[in-house]
């Protein structure tokens, strides 16, 4: 075989394959063998009829496709990687030629991975917010501690803010009942904003037994986008009581003995969690210097299926209708000429981040171990609450193992540079993220994924991969 690779701009290159007959010989044995059981021949046991009465009886040019079409992507592959190729996405192939008993040609153009020349990154500078940590946020923390343990008592009064109550809603549109929108006794705590836009100010100040309406836009369903009439009943108001932050408390609700130990772990908690969160500054700060000064060529049709993979993305929940999903947008004051835009943006922003950390993973010579792979299983499948094995078999029967080791090999390379940036807090005071990202390598994929599991990054093609490897 032989095979050159034309580059046709930074971002796509055509590959010209010439594959000479004597190499089909066995895409040809199994063509023969495949036409033999599909054909019924008088006088030959299926499978069995030779290959000179099966191409008398169907002619030859079914047995020349059925060659073509299984050779094509084994030579296409086999092309690729003797140029090196570095392929993105499906290629557009073309035969140019197919002379029988001579040789086949084909030319295949594809997207390929930009030359791309990284930084030097001890150079970056960020600065995070400094480990502040008050008494009154550890007071907010042992407070919510304290609400899993309160209980519930009726109140005999009109509503107020942090109520819990027990609702009726319907709602009509243009005088059409909302059958979605029907259902009793539903629970809900008055300010916590997890119904529907309004009812919050509709229901303070209401007595049990009263109804309030009021209108608001809908945002799913058949009347997406249109404003209905929502009636709300309120059935009862009860209010929560909270234990008394003593010692007793802290024996019924962890292993310390004293309140003061209790609030002692809680402040290790939270100092914890402020650690945590100048990781994610820093990481999302280096991540921005790089996407500023790295140049990057974006291949196009790369960028496309990204853009249509996030526009099917967003239509989905609207039964895919085009329309419902604009009059949304309508709610939101937003056209669809904006939503796209920014889709296009976003996308854009995507595929330039993962191949910016294709190429740090590559200049940094950043490898995946099993061990590491199988912490970001575990990781994965704890997310989505199914069991290790079940996400490996969905992931290998949708074909994403893949996008899950390039999601930890970007995720290792951004960790790569976090730490050999200066990171600094706002007081000047240098910022130790050892404990996050390593001294030298991460010592757990899991802490790493931990801390870029919301980078940029995840809102990638390879991110929704893993996604739909757990669905």
């Amino acid at each position: 075989m032989k095979s050159t690779v034309e580059q046709l701009s930074p971002t796509r290159v055509r590959i010209n394959v010439e594959v000479p007959f004597d190499e089909l010989k066995p895409n040809f044995d199994r063509a023969y063998r495949k036409l033999a059981s599909q054909v019924r021949i008088p006088g030959f046991r299926p499978g069995k009829a030779p290959a000179r009465v099966i191409e008398s009886r169907i002619g030859r040019a079914p047995v020349l496709d059925e060659v073509v079409n299984e050779a094509i992507p084994a030579k296409y592959m086999e092309a690729v990687n003797a140029g090196e190729v570095r392929a993105l996405g499906q290629p557009d192939i073309e035969v140019t030629k197919l002379e029988d008993g001579d040789h086949l040609a084909f030319t295949a153009e594809v997207d390929v991975r930009p030359d791309i020349t990284v930084p030097a990154f001890g150079e970056f500078k960020v600065s995070v917010d400094d480990l502040e940590l008050t008494d009154a946020q550890v007071d907010e923390q042992l407070d919510e501690l304290r609400a899993r343990f309160g209980t519930l008592t009726g109140a005999d009064r009109p509503v107020e803010d942090g109520d819990f109550l027990s609702v009726d809603l319907s709602a009509t549109v243009d005088g059409q009942e909302v059958e979605d929108a029907k259902t009793s006794g539903l629970s809900y705590q008055v300010g916590s904003g997890e119904l529907i836009d309004g009812i919050d100010d509709a229901l303070l100040g209401a007595q049990v037994g009263e109804t309030k309406t009021f209108t608001t836009a809908l945002v799913a369903g058949e009347f997406a986008g249109q404003d209905a009439e929502v009636s709300v009943t309120v059935q009862s108001v009860k209010v929560r009581e909270l234990p008394e932050p003593d010692d007793e408390f802290a024996q019924l609700a962890s292993e310390f003995d004293t309140i003061e130990d209790l609030r002692a772990d809680l402040r290790e908690r939270l100092t914890r969690v402020r650690k945590m969160q100048q990781g994610v500054q820093a990481r999302d700060k280096v991540l921005d210097a790089l996407l500023e000064i790295v140049e990057v060529p974006l291949p196009d049709k790369v960028v496309e299926a990204e853009v249509s993979s996030r526009q099917h993305d967003a239509v989905h929940p609207f039964d895919h209708s085009e329309e419902q999903f604009n009059a949304y947008l309508a709610t939101e004051d937003r056209t669809r000429e904006e939503f796209d835009a920014e889709v296009r943006a976003e996308a854009e922003k995507s595929v330039k981040t993962q191949l910016i950390l294709d190429a740090i993973a590559e200049s940094e010579q950043v490898s995946v171990s099993d061990a590491e792979l199988t912490e970001r299983i575990i990781y994965q499948a704890q997310r989505f609450g199914i069991s290790p094995d079940e996400y490996v078999q969905r992931a290998q029967q949708s074909g994403q193992l893949g996008a899950i080791f390039a999601d930890v090999r970007r995720g290792k390379a951004l960790a790569s540079v976090v730490r050999q940036a200066e990171v600094t807090d706002e007081s000047g005071n240098a910022v130790d993220l050892s404990e996050l990202f390593g001294a030298d390598e991460p010592a757990e994929a899991t802490a790493v994924a931990e801390v870029t599991e919301a980078a940029p990054v995840e809102a990638g093609s390879d991110a929704r991969d893993e996604e739909t490897a757990a669905r």
